[in-house]
């Protein structure tokens, strides 16, 4: 047994001299760590004596060449003189310097390599990493809505669950307990419960039903101008329960959401073009279409007035005593206000048909007599009707005399 440990001890340390006798596998290379050598292991290349001037720039542009078509390499500068390869720049990581050095020494004539190439740690590439980072914040953001919606479903369905197994668990409870005829009550209870907590519930149900849905439409958004039914204001929120609108006259209205998912919604906001219109009349012996016309130019000349749809007049009716005329211009929203534009628009053409002759009349009424009405007793002396005497002094009626109406 000693004999062949003997042996083997003899063996390892034969290979081991051998080892270190041996020729070094790979070279290292300056500034970039450890690189394989080019040729095959065990073999040495030969370095020519001669070099003609024209090798070193063939290696140079072969190698911008190979560098031009990856990215990680385009801030590459590579320097060949006598066969020596001196790599400079920036790469974006560790590992793209080895991975220069090794496709530089695939390349043929080239002797050895002087590896400078540092990793990319500019503010730029920094400022991209946060840029990703913001993005992802960003769609995590838009997801919370969503994030909202699923919890408030997995807690009514949690609600939902927990009241099943309590029940279930009470019953079984009392079917192990023989409490037959109480088992009885209790179901008997429980669905009476049921039935009272469903009628009771059911406009909470509701609410929260159309707050989900509304949620996933978007017919409005916080501070949209909008009309549900008869009902008009600015959208300050969307609860759970409710929406809450800011009147215009600076009051609170909380509306059921059930109440206005089943509303007609008229969303004033949404289109930042939004047209205003007015009425004035004139004198029906007036042009109309004179009036038409002068009050669209001064519309058009309005700075909040936008040129296209373009502002125009129509006639809406004619009157007793005037011409009724419609005046229609648009806005932007975004950069007027639309009350405020309609105002300033209205005193604007009244004032430029008033200096032009244009007669703004109020409402006339024309009386009419003729025969077919008693004339009025005025100037003459009033006579006494016959109910004004006294009843002493009247005669007695004649009973046989026949009326005055006729038969």
């Amino acid at each position: 047994m000693r004999a062949v440990f003997q042996t083997l001890m003899a063996l390892l340390a034969a290979a081991a001299l051998a080892l270190l006798a041996s020729p070094p596998a790979h070279a290292v290379i300056p500034g970039g760590g450890a690189a394989p050598e080019t040729e095959p292991a065990g073999e040495t290349q030969a370095i020519a004596q001669d070099r003609d001037g024209g090798e070193d720039r063939r290696i140079e542009q072969r190698i911008e060449g190979i560098f031009s078509e990856l990215p990680a390499f385009r801030q590459v500068e590579a320097d060949v003189r006598g066969g020596v390869v001196t790599l400079s720049g920036v790469v974006p990581g560790e590992a793209d310097i080895d991975r220069a050095a090794n496709i530089v020494g695939r390349i043929q004539g080239v002797v050895t390599i002087e590896n400078a190439l540092e990793r990319d740690t500019s503010v730029e590439r920094g400022l991209g990493a946060l840029g990703d980072l913001s993005d992802r914040v960003e769609r995590w953001i838009a997801l919370l809505p969503l994030v909202g919606i699923a919890a408030l479903v997995a807690e009514i369905v949690a609600s939902a669950i927990r009241f099943v197994f309590v029940t279930l668990g009470l019953v079984i409870a009392l079917d192990i307990l023989g409490a037959g005829t109480l088992l009885g009550a209790v179901l008997g209870g429980a669905g009476l419960v049921g039935v009272a907590l469903g009628f009771a519930m059911r406009d909470t149900i509701e609410n929260y039903v159309a707050s989900l849905m509304l949620s996933l439409r978007q017919p409005f958004r916080a501070n949209d101008h909008v009309r549900i039914g008869d009902l008009e204001g600015r959208v300050i929120r969307l609860t759970s329960r409710a929406t809450i609108l800011m009147t215009l006259d600076g009051n609170h209205l909380r509306i059921p959401n059930g109440q206005v998912f089943k509303a007609v919604i008229l969303n004033y906001t949404r289109n930042p073009q939004r047209r205003f219109d007015f009425e004035l009349g004139i004198d029906a012996d007036d042009d109309p279409r004179a009036a038409m016309t002068l009050g669209a130019q001064v519309l058009a000349g309005l700075d909040f007035v936008l040129d296209q749809p373009e502002p125009a007049g129509r006639i809406r009716q004619v009157g007793d005593s005037n011409i009724v005329i419609q005046y229609l211009a648009w806005i932007d929203q975004r950069e007027a206000d639309w009350f405020k534009s309609r105002s300033l628009a209205i005193a604007a053409v009244k004032q430029a048909l008033e200096e032009a002759g244009f007669a703004l009349p109020e409402p006339i009424y024309r009386l009419r007599f003729d025969g077919r009405s008693d004339p009025l007793a005025l100037g003459r002396p009033a006579t006494v009707r016959q109910s004004d005497e006294p009843a002493a002094s009247r005669p007695p009626p004649d009973r046989t005399a026949p009326s005055a109406a006729g038969p």
